[in-house]
């Protein structure tokens, strides 16, 4: 007797359909044999327990919107979910870590989004080197021209240092490459024959990596371990006319020592990424000239949300072959999730 077709509930907003899911992903799915769409999803908790409770589906495609896992789920006779198929990053919202620990399968847009977040890293760089945020700034509010205080910086010739070397620190390379940079990276998990592969070279320590980069890119992930790590004296090897760049995690700097080092005028900073966000309106780093900030938009632009919702189909389609997912989500990886 063959098993009976999964049931699939899609449950997004329109956007996150227009955005995340290309006309044949939706005609793909809508082929499918037991497929509802929950658009948009419903924001009263009663309602959403009450759908899902009606449908039972064995698999949720979901994204930002979709509301929390109710936790009724996880009483005997209503375990029908098996996977949550997460079209965006961190699921902590949508998914209690009881569900993990209970073997529920989830999977996350993974690396599909690396190059666009390595992207980012570059524009944040040339904004820093050639004080962009300062004189778009001045010349629009303040009428501001070039004068005897400018000082810009090239990016052509500069050493490069990552801290961290996954998937994002991998696709920056490229992207690098242009500019005739020595690059360097600490990655104490990542094998020598990546870093040989890519061309770059290995720092031993941190305290190598920053007192020899012109441009320090922070990518190091968020463990426990390595809150604060990135402190008051580790920033104070970065070279004078150094540029900062923390497009990684906010956690895993000292925020206070980041600040301290933007006032001093010694370096320029640039950050995607903060410990709190939103950014508090009281963030020293508001308002500092020599600092460039963004509100976490480093990951996928609108137009390449595409490039998860086709990631996601394609681990949609390896789970109802049997097959194994990418980017599944281990209590490891919940844990370090922000």
């Amino acid at each position: 007797m063959t098993e009976p077709e999964p049931r699939i509930l899609v449950c997004l907003t329109e956007i996150e359909c227009d955005d995340f899911l290309k006309a044949s992903d939706r005609e793909w799915l809508n082929s499918l044999p037991h497929v509802r769409w929950l658009v948009p999803p419903p924001q009263d908790e009663a309602a959403w327990t009450a759908k899902l409770l009606e449908f039972r589906p064995e698999i949720l495609i979901a994204a930002w919107k979709t509301p929390t896992l109710p936790v009724v789920l996880l009483e005997e006779g209503s375990r029908f979910l098996k996977y949550v198929c997460y079209l965006p990053g961190s699921v902590r919202k949508l998914v209690p870590r009881a569900f993990i620990e209970s073997g529920l399968q989830v999977t996350t847009w993974g690396s599909s989004i690396s190059r666009t977040i390595s992207e980012c890293a570059l524009l944040l760089t040339l904004m820093s080197l050639r004080r962009a945020s300062h004189w778009a700034l001045g010349m629009h509010r303040e009428g501001k021209w070039k004068d005897d205080s400018l000082v810009t910086q090239s990016l052509f010739g500069r050493r490069v240092g990552l801290h961290g070397f996954g998937a994002i620190g991998q696709a920056l390379i490229p992207l690098l490459q242009p500019f005739g940079v020595s690059i360097s990276a600490f990655s104490p998990s990542v094998p020598d024959d990546v870093f040989a592969s890519c061309g770059i070279a290995r720092a031993d320590t941190l305290e190598e990596l920053f007192a020899g980069s012109d441009v320090l890119i922070e990518l190091a992930p968020y463990t426990p371990k390595n809150r604060h790590l990135v402190g008051k004296k580790l920033l104070s090897l970065l070279p004078d006319g150094a540029v900062f760049v923390n497009v990684g995690r906010g956690a895993v700097t000292d925020e206070e020592a980041v600040a301290e080092l933007a006032q001093s005028g010694r370096v320029q900073v640039a950050l995607d990424v903060y410990e709190k966000e939103p950014l508090p309106l009281d963030s020293p780093f508001r308002g500092m000239e020599n600092v460039t900030l963004l509100p976490h938009i480093s990951g996928p632009t609108r137009d390449r949300r595409c490039d998860a919702g086709a990631f996601a189909m394609q681990n949609l389609k390896h789970y109802l072959a049997g097959e194994p997912l990418e980017s599944s989500v281990s209590l490891d990886v919940y844990d370090r999730a922000s």
